[in-house]
């Protein structure tokens, strides 16, 4: 896809618009969903990252947001080298965290960037004139960094039951201001606001922040099969037997690379070539230190299914049943092709 435009959010936060170079129709996007972008970040290394889709999709183009990382290779790529006109690999909208259809309040969640999922959502809301109730609640840092501060004001003012909160953590709110406190949201705060105990609620940002803030709205009485969370990091491992140490930061394998076809972790933003020393691409995981999760190891257990991007896979050990569509058990299969990989 061609880069559009590019237009700076905050002091950290940009977005970028993508548009197909020869106008075909793109795929339809459900809101929530992300994009996996593949770039040379230094003229040969392929990076590969995931990056939520901030906006309702139109048919000829996408705008995903990018948070400026300290460290993130490609997120400084993107702030700093990457310019209107660039080609860039994108794969089709994916993912499960999407705003279903109903007659239910919907509370959407958020915090610093973890706002473009639902601001997606929001965007849905408006464009159809959605009539279930909405509360819109979002902490930052302070209003410098209130990335879409003007953007969901303006939507929110399209509908005419939506509700909006937002916490500052770093800045007093001016007078006048009732919809914003500075802190973050407590259980006392979240009562006040008059969530309805038969809402559905979308939560995004950092873990902890999403531990809070779900352990909040299942208190105040929220079914949690209707609390439905998005995680920009690795899921949590899942490791039986194995006693827990320090998380270390996902890192390239040690020993001597391999020869074969790269494989990307796009969550945990590795991409390192395969090696056939390696019997399966759990294996190969648990080389860089990346977040696994596994039970049996032998295709019967389904605990290690992961999302497949791209590309193809053989299996080492023939399951006992294969996975959904799209999905991968990497406990007992190696790549054929490039591979990308959910992890």
């Amino acid at each position: 896809m061609r880069v559009a435009r590019i237009v700076p959010e905050t002091a950290d936060v940009c977005s970028v618009h993508l548009d197909t170079a020869d106008g075909t129709p793109l795929p339809e996007a459900r809101p929530g969903q992300y994009l996996v972008l593949r770039v040379s970040v230094d003229g040969t290394a392929r990076e590969t990252r995931s990056y939520s889709l901030s906006s309702a999709p139109a048919a000829d183009g996408y705008r995903i947001s990018v948070k400026h990382e300290p460290h993130g290779k490609v997120s400084g790529y993107i702030h700093a080298r990457l310019r209107t006109g660039d080609l860039v690999d994108v794969a089709g909208p994916r993912g499960t965290f999407v705003l279903e259809p109903g007659t239910r309040p919907v509370v959407l969640v958020s915090a610093g960037i973890g706002a473009t999922p639902v601001l997606a959502m929001l965007h849905r809301f408006a464009a159809v004139r959605d009539p279930r109730p909405l509360w819109w609640i979002h902490t930052a840092h302070d209003r410098a960094h209130h990335a879409f501060a003007d953007e969901t004001q303006a939507l929110l003012a399209q509908l005419p039951g939506a509700h909006a909160h937002i916490y500052y953590t770093a800045e007093t709110p001016r007078p006048g201001e009732e919809h914003i406190t500075r802190g973050r949201p407590t259980a006392l705060s979240l009562a006040a606001l008059g969530i309805p105990v038969d809402a559905d609620a979308y939560l995004c940002g950092p873990t902890a922040f999403m531990d809070d803030v779900g352990g909040i709205l299942r208190d105040h009485g929220l079914r949690p099969e209707r609390i439905r969370t998005e995680r920009f990091s690795a899921l949590a491992a899942v490791n039986p037997g194995v006693a827990p140490t320090a998380a270390a930061r996902p890192h390239q394998p040690s020993g001597p690379p391999g020869t074969g076809p790269l494989i990307t972790f796009a969550r945990s933003g590795i991409t390192t070539p395969w090696s056939p020393a390696r019997a399966s691409l759990l294996e190969l995981a648990e080389a860089c230190d990346i977040p696994t999760r596994w039970s049996c190891r032998t295709g019967v257990c389904h605990t290690c299914v992961t999302p497949l991007v791209t590309g193809d896979i053989a299996y080492t050990t023939p399951p006992l049943e294969l996975p959904g569509p799209g999905g991968v058990l990497v406990c007992c299969s190696t790549p054929t092709t490039e591979v990308v990989l959910d992890l």
